[in-house]
């Protein structure tokens, strides 16, 4: 794999509130990825970020939604995010301590 695609594999740690619960109990961390990205690009752009090694990957894609705009019918773009399960003993910490 091309270093530079696998730097731009991940967009953001995907913070809400199933995101936080799924970090603390499963040690799963939820990502914005591009829509392009698979599976294994998403593990190789992990473990090279955060030094830890990846146990597992799913994707869901979530649809754009229909918006109004006065008169104008809009829709916002879709997304993808990466559901992220790591090993025995590896954590990631987004906030500095």
């Amino acid at each position: 794999m091309n270093n530079l695609r696998i730097m731009e594999v991940l967009l953001a740690p995907h913070v809400s509130e199933k995101a936080t619960i799924l970090a603390d109990t499963r040690k799963q961390f939820v990502f914005r990825v591009r829509m392009d990205a698979n599976k294994l690009e998403i593990k190789q752009a992990v473990e090279k970020l955060f030094n830890v090694q990846v146990n597992s990957v799913s994707t869901v894609i979530s649809k754009g939604k229909s918006k109004n705009f006065g008169r104008m019918r809009g829709r916002r773009s879709g997304w993808k995010k990466a559901y992220v399960g790591l090993k025995e003993g590896f954590d990631i910490k987004f906030a500095s301590e």
